[in-house]
């Protein structure tokens, strides 16, 4: 399966889908879902609210022009 990406712009929700099988089990990291198939293999990573999300990366990439790798927390 290739990599898709779907967003649900109601919810605002953008899915990485990965892989097409079974979740098993899921890990939640703030904004961010990772679910995993049964080999504990990623499956889709969901991230909530993800306009606001990428929002905020961007203002922090905009914030320093001259950086090349920039850490957002």
């Amino acid at each position: 399966m290739r990599v898709r990406m779907e967003y649900d712009r109601e919810g605002d929700v953008l899915d990485i889908l990965i892989s097409d099988k079974q979740i098993h089990h899921a890990e939640e990291y703030d904004q961010v879902i990772i679910n995993y198939d049964e080999e504990n293999k990623i499956v889709e990573i969901e991230i909530l609210d993800a306009s606001k999300m990428f929002r905020d990366i961007l203002i922090e990439i905009l914030k320093v022009p001259k950086r090349k790798i920039i850490e957002v927390t």
